[in-house]
């Protein structure tokens, strides 16, 4: 059976595979491919894009969906987060959409199921389907033709499981990817290279994707605000200028801090079409692992 916990789980084919079935998605208000499947939803973190996107793809393809809410399940009353996994395995779902903030919680449910299991975001490290709406955001951009294409990641990289993700799949397609942060935000170690200032690289990239401060994570206070942290790393038009660069971002955006009301309204701002795809991608993920194909 076919989880999709990590990008690696889709080989190249499979990805394109799943793209172009994203754009006939795209095309279409709604599909009856998954008529009388059952997909759950089981959140363990706060998530309104994500488990929305889900639904919203689960719904457009026919299916139910059944979203838990987490905090007032049986895992309030004593039991295991993984018995309640296995519990409403043994209901006889047809996939399961989890969000958790543990890395590996994903990878050792994935004997104790009879359904997929798909990975909503996973601690620090992962956000699949998010890489791939991005993924598939550029090449839509760029009529395909990727190889080549620079990206650059910006911000709070160290606790993004955004970046994680996307640090591995692109360079699959040939796009080249770099993170600029402040120290505190960088990776303690990589094989990518890390830079301290926007302007260290935008007249080399192609994209930028601006990510949200995530200070709720970090233990150490190391900008007493967020607008402390925007003077260097917010995406303005003073920044962008006239250059053919387009700009992403997963959501939600801090507004003037990761990125410039003024920019968010450009064309050159993705950001709303990343949120148009994300349902598009989900969809064709569905109908892959659900129906096996």
């Amino acid at each position: 059976m076919q989880h999709l916990i990590t990008t690696s789980d889709f080989t190249k084919e499979e990805i394109l595979k799943i793209f172009d079935d994203a754009k006939i998605f795209l095309d279409m208000e709604s599909s009856q491919v998954l008529k009388g499947k059952v997909i759950v939803n089981l959140f363990f973190e706060n998530s309104t894009r994500t488990r929305s996107a889900f639904e919203m793809a689960a719904k457009r393809l026919g299916a139910q969906v059944i979203s838990l809410d987490v905090g007032t399940s049986s895992t309030s009353k004593g039991e295991t987060i993984f018995d309640t996994v296995m519990n409403i395995n043994a209901m006889g779902p047809d996939a399961i959409v989890i969000r958790h903030s543990d890395c590996n919680f994903h990878r050792t449910l994935v004997d104790y199921v009879n359904c997929p299991i798909i990975n909503a975001g996973a601690g620090k490290t992962a956000h699949p389907t998010q890489a791939l709406l991005d993924l598939f955001t550029i090449r839509e951009h760029f009529n395909g033709e990727v190889e080549g294409k620079k990206v650059a990641i910006i911000g709070d990289v160290k606790s993004s499981r955004v970046a994680g993700s996307n640090k591995k799949l692109l360079p699959r397609f040939g796009i080249d990817v770099c993170f600029v942060a402040p120290d505190c935000f960088k990776y303690e170690a990589d094989e990518f290279k890390q830079y301290n200032k926007i302007s260290d690289v935008i007249d080399e990239v192609d994209v930028i994707m601006s990510l949200r401060t995530q200070l709720e994570r970090h233990n150490e206070v190391y900008f007493q605000s967020l607008n402390e942290y925007a003077v260097d790393y917010c995406i303005t038009k003073e920044i962008m200028q006239d250059r053919d660069i387009i700009l992403l971002h997963p959501g939600p955006v801090n507004r003037n801090v990761d990125i410039s009301d003024e920019m968010l309204l450009e064309p050159r701002s993705k950001v709303l079409e990343q949120v148009r795809n994300g349902v598009a991608v989900r969809m064709a993920v569905l109908k892959k692992l659900v129906l096996k194909q």
